[in-house]
């Protein structure tokens, strides 16, 4: 039977933000309680007071921007917000833990993983160094690291973004603690890693016994794992109740809208292409084939191995070898692998960015070769969109100049003609002209993601290379991205290389689909060949990985 007394309880939370125009509530009346063993996740999209609330809870919010306004939060009965910093400190780590989303800004880059790990041990459990190196290799043992000797010498930087969550996750729980905060921990990996983190926290959490608290987007996630879903949105809980509950029989508009804006792997059975989302008159289709817009022929990239004795590169597999693809006007070539597999190094070759050998013709022009000046005017045929938004946008320059900076650069138009084009793009991806003049730290992630598209189009490409550019947006504001691209694609004609991890969506944009492992394409076909009679068990066992939003449905192992 159920103990009658949580291990977690947030009763009536409220955060108020310091502004220049004084203060201004974050979080508003925010209570849910943790059953002993239960995984409760919260959900919304960014922006909600999902993660405002696990820093409440571990009493890490920024003292200068954040405090708490109201309410309690008790921990196996003991309040936390009147507890000393000092008296925090032993409760954190010890009692309660956290993951947080990228674990390579969470490990100290330059303190071996074992070091770090034995460290975590010995501020909580007191003890020797020896008896705490003992504990460290069990839990990267219990947490699935093989050879967890090499790797407890080893640096954060030497492993895969897999391996430093597993290394976050054993350190989280290596002091045993209650309750574990797992703040968007697969966001950033391939959805293959991403189950295997997931299938692990359930074995964790049934050899621990710990509560967890899941705080994540992605809905397919929340059905995966969830006993209990919360459901936030503008920094107060609109719904919350049993995972079978809330995706079966949602009583609140907001989060029959998250769930509705789940790609779902299959969604497009049986139809040909990407789904038509504008009505307006798209570009006749020519009628015999048109001139590929990208030919790749034998691709091959080197980056380089490790360094030998006095400095000597040791030959290493190419991370690109042997690649062929092509994309037509019009289409969408989707790509898809493992982080690692040459996805991104094949598009950024794509546009001559990196050093290949083979053969690469972009808009009819073979470009191997070319010197940087010769390149230029190929280059206004393609375009590139990249993960991150924010890191694509300079911060000093108002994103009006940077879309216009590319029609500079080409000396195209005279300046009243740049600014005009800048408002036409604006509005063509959905903003408003008057948001030329502000910076990019004045808008969302997926505004800036706009931004990002605006910035692309202003050369008129043929191509554009999408480089995981929905995978940092939450699921409601990557569906609104995904629709937008597949508007601009029937009214303007545009070839798409879109590179993803996520097969649904993958599914979702492409006509065509090439997988990827270990730098070497394993299989290409149409969108329905690939999706729907998959030739190659690496293929199915991607199609396999990925979260169904259904919690019926659900992994047991």
């Amino acid at each position: 039977m159920t103990p009658t007394t949580p291990v977690l309880a947030v009763d009536n939370l409220s955060i108020d933000a310091r502004t220049p125009s004084g203060l201004r509530r974050v979080l508003e009346g925010v209570s849910f309680a943790l059953a002993p063993g239960e995984t409760l996740c919260l959900a919304g999209e960014s922006g909600s007071g999902k993660s405002v609330t696990a820093l409440a809870i571990m009493r890490l919010l920024p003292r200068l921007a954040l405090r708490i306004a109201g309410g309690g939060i008790r921990l196996a009965g003991r309040e936390l917000t009147a507890l000393s910093d000092r008296a925090m400190r032993e409760v954190r780590g010890g009692e309660i833990a956290m993951i947080f989303q990228e674990p390579m800004t969470s490990l100290n880059p330059v303190m071996s993983v074992g070091a770090q790990l034995i460290e975590a041990i010995r501020a909580h459990q007191g003890g020797d160094a020896t008896a705490a190196a003992r504990q460290a290799r069990e839990m990267l043992d219990a947490v699935h690291i093989a050879d967890p000797g090499r790797r407890l010498a080893q640096y954060p930087h030497e492993l895969s973004g897999g391996m430093r969550q597993r290394v976050m996750i054993a350190m989280a729980l290596s002091c045993r603690p209650k309750v574990l905060i797992a703040d968007e921990p697969t966001t950033a990996l391939d959805v293959t890693v991403q189950a295997q983190i997931l299938k692990l926290m359930r074995e964790l959490k049934e050899a621990f016994g710990t509560s967890i608290v899941l705080i994540t987007h992605d809905m397919g996630v929340v059905a995966e794992m969830a006993d209990r879903v919360a459901i936030m949105q503008g920094g107060r809980i609109v719904e919350q109740g049993s995972a079978e509950a809330i995706f079966l029989g949602p009583r609140e508009a907001y989060t029959r809208d998250l769930l509705a804006a789940v790609p779902r792997l299959g969604a497009r059975t049986g139809l040909a292409g990407p789904p038509r989302i504008t009505s307006r008159e798209a570009p006749p289709r020519p009628a015999a084939p048109a001139e590929p817009v990208l030919v790749l022929r034998n691709l091959r990239v080197d980056y380089g191995g490790a360094r030998g004795w006095f400095g000597r590169a040791k030959a290493g597999p190419p991370a690109v070898e042997d690649v062929s693809l092509t994309v037509s006007p019009g289409e969408t070539l989707g790509l898809v692998g493992e982080s690692g597999s040459g996805k991104s190094t094949t598009g950024k070759a794509a546009l001559g960015l990196v050093p290949f050998t083979g053969e690469v013709v972009l808009a009819g022009q073979p470009i191997a070769g070319l010197s940087a000046r010769a390149m230029r005017p190929v280059r206004r045929a393609a375009q590139m969109i990249f993960q991150d938004p924010y890191a694509s946008l300079d911060p000093r320059m108002p994103v009006g100049a940077a879309i216009a900076e590319p029609l500079a650069i080409h000396g195209i138009g005279r300046p009243a003609e740049r600014l005009d084009r800048v408002a036409e793009l604006l509005r063509r991806v959905g903003l408003s002209p008057d948001h030329a003049g502000r910076y990019p730290h004045e808008f969302s992630g997926g505004q800036r993601q706009r931004i990002c598209i605006a910035r692309a189009l202003a050369l008129e490409p043929k191509l554009i290379v999408a480089d995981e550019s929905v995978a940092a947006l939450d699921v409601s504001v990557r569906a609104r991205v995904l629709d937008l691209m597949l508007e601009l694609q029937e009214t303007m004609g545009l070839a798409y290389l879109f590179i993803s991890h996520d097969m649904a969506v993958i599914e979702r944009m492409s006509h065509h689909v090439a997988v990827m492992r270990h730098g070497r394409i394993v299989e290409t076909g149409t969108r329905r060949a690939v999706f729907e009679h998959p030739a190659e068990a690496y293929t199915r066992a991607l199609m396999a990985a990925v979260p169904i939003p259904d919690p019926r449905l659900r992994r047991v192992g």
